[in-house]
């Protein structure tokens, strides 16, 4: 296997390279989140400024601190702001209550509502930013069955009429308006982010060091997944490639079953998968998020690789072995 390789660093249009030149300037919405706060961190090792979007101003400067500027509207930025770029990282986590009425209604506005608003700014800002990347889902092609079924690339249709599916399609729409105004856009269909700290993967190890890891249904469903330092390595990818415009699955190359990916899980800590939880009983408990856990997609990251993006995490293997080494 050849040796994993970060993306390259942002180029002039992002991160100027001359000496004593001015950082470029990106405003993040979303950055308190699991992927904003690693997203951060790495830009502002680039040298980029950085403007933040959060409801909760005092506690993002506590977390970022004097490095970052910090706003909780974007209606209060001058129209003489200069802003670069525009990473919109914004929303409420769609794995949790179930979706009742309210709930999405919830999902939906704390997307749409701050995408509308980006927009709304770029409408009023004097020098328009050179690219919006927006937070997107897998969940855009809907349920797609067990691991035979063709892959899904980028230009796969999204399923109508599925909730997931309509609430990517309507955060998709409404980061395209953008477009309008000369500025390039680029949304990531996220797969589930595996890192440390947060998100999915570290109820998932405790589950398996404990010997509860578990196949959900029949555990043949594609679960499409993504490192999170290729979340961010595309991020910056993303940002720093002019041709790059569209949709962009950010996920693994390499797509394992449910119960694939729970198996390789439990062996890093030399245990087995002896539990299975029947599908009736997930779809009773969750309802139509049910399934996020029970109906995969086999996606692949065609745009992505075209464009010249090198995984640093292209299987589930390197995967694990750099997320258990501690």
């Amino acid at each position: 296997m050849n040796p994993a390789v970060h993306p390259p660093p942002l180029d002039s249009a992002i991160i100027p390279a001359a000496a004593g030149a001015r950082p470029s300037q990106v405003l993040i919405t979303g950055a308190t989140g699991f992927v904003g706060r690693a997203l951060v961190a790495r830009l502002l090792q680039d040298g980029a400024a950085l403007i933040v979007l959060s409801r909760d101003v005092s506690r993002a400067r506590a977390r970022f601190g004097e490095a970052v500027t910090v706003v909780d509207r974007l209606d209060a930025l001058p129209a003489d702001t200069r802003i670069d770029a525009v990473v919109n990282l914004a929303g409420a986590r769609v794995l949790g209550p179930p979706w009742t009425a309210a709930r999405r209604k919830v999902l939906l506005d704390s997307r749409v509502q701050v995408t509308a608003a980006v927009i709304a700014l770029m409408q009023r800002l004097e020098r328009k930013p050179a690219v919006l990347v927006g937070a997107s889902a897998v969940g855009y092609y809907g349920d797609g069955g067990d691991a035979a079924h063709p892959p899904r690339t980028e230009g796969s249709p999204p399923r109508p009429g599925q909730f997931a599916s309509d609430l990517c399609v309507a955060v998709e729409r409404e980061a395209l308006r953008a477009q309008a105004l000369g500025v390039r856009v680029v949304p990531l269909r996220f797969g589930v982010v595996m890192g440390r700290g947060d998100g999915a993967f570290p109820m998932l190890a405790l589950s398996a060091r404990m010997g509860l890891g578990a196949v959900l249904g029949s555990g043949r469903q594609p679960a499409p997944w993504i490192h999170l330092e290729d979340v961010v390595g595309l991020i910056r990818f993303a940002l720093a490639q002019p041709a790059l415009s569209g949709p962009v699955n950010a996920t693994a190359p390499e797509t394992p079953t449910q119960a694939g990916f729970t198996r390789a899980l439990a062996a890093c800590y030399r245990r087995r998968v002896y539990l299975r939880v029947p599908a009736p009983l997930l779809r009773l408990a969750g309802g139509e998020m049910a399934g996020l856990l029970l109906d995969g997609e086999n996606v692949v990251p065609q745009a992505a690789s075209a464009a010249g993006y090198v995984f640093r995490f292209p299987t589930v293997e390197l995967a694990l072995r750099d997320l258990t080494a501690r």
